[in-house]
């Protein structure tokens, strides 16, 4: 595993930690790759209830490493493709993986920044966090993080974002759908600790069929939605945990 991200896993949790300080944890081949690696295998690890990203230093990160992007400039068309569906790829790793990961933002999440945090099922941002995507200030296209964004923010605000480029403290980030909870900076790591250790402690089963049924719902008509919803509940009911759980419940 690259130095570039530390991985640790206690008591369920897989905390994944982009460690470039000194690049405001920029995102390079080496963090995109390490990441990409450490999430398929919690796909596999039944010891991975909960996976947990943040940043080293004072920020989450800042997006793309520039001098990278300077390089690309004399690659082809289809390398440079291929290096963006590396982080494409890896918004989806997050989105597919069968148990609920959490971005725990502090400082600047900007563009692929905060494209990796959107892609997160939870984001616990710090009060006094900022999250945006000022690629066109740099005469860059925020391609990448539009599908999310789009999708979380809505038509209106999305646009304003990426054509302006303004950075949303975290208190807007919350009230556009960008972050799930804002917490007190001081408090940011325990109330995070406290919520994946919630998440760990839920039925695995319960927490990836809810998952799937999210991404499911995806593009699907209402009807089609309620009908998808009575065949996860059907096998909802068949699992070991539910039985044992509402066993335990009628027993109180």
């Amino acid at each position: 595993m690259s130095g570039s991200v530390l991985v640790t896993l206690a008591d369920g949790i897989l905390t994944l930690t982009l460690n470039r300080p000194e690049k405001r944890n920029a995102l390079d081949a080496s963090v995109i790759d390490g990441l990409a690696e450490a999430i398929a295998r919690a796909e596999l690890d039944a010891d991975v209830r909960v996976v947990a990203l943040r940043g080293a230093g004072k920020d989450f990160c800042a997006g793309a490493d520039l001098a990278e992007l300077l390089a690309s400039v004399d690659r082809t068309l289809e390398e440079n493709e291929r290096s963006a569906l590396a982080l494409g790829e890896l918004f989806l790793a997050l989105r597919r993986l069968p148990k609920p990961t959490v971005a725990i933002v502090h400082g600047r999440a900007l563009a692929g920044g905060a494209g990796l945090a959107m892609a997160c099922d939870i984001v616990l941002a710090g009060e006094s966090a900022q999250i945006g995507y000022p690629e066109i200030a740099r005469g860059f296209v925020p391609a990448m993080v539009m599908t999310l964004l789009r999708r979380v923010a809505g038509e209106k605000r999305a646009f304003d974002l990426v054509a302006t480029g303004r950075l949303l403290s975290a208190r807007e980030a919350l009230e556009v759908g960008l972050v799930s909870r804002v917490l007190p900076d001081g408090m940011l790591s325990a109330n995070a600790a406290t919520v994946l250790s919630e998440l760990a402690g839920r039925s695995v089963s319960a927490l990836a069929l809810t998952k799937q049924l999210f991404i499911e719902l995806d593009g699907r008509t209402f009807e089609e939605g309620v009908l998808l919803g009575a065949r996860v509940n059907a096998m909802a009911r068949t699992t070991p945990d539910f039985r044992k759980a509402i066993a335990e419940f009628l027993k109180a």
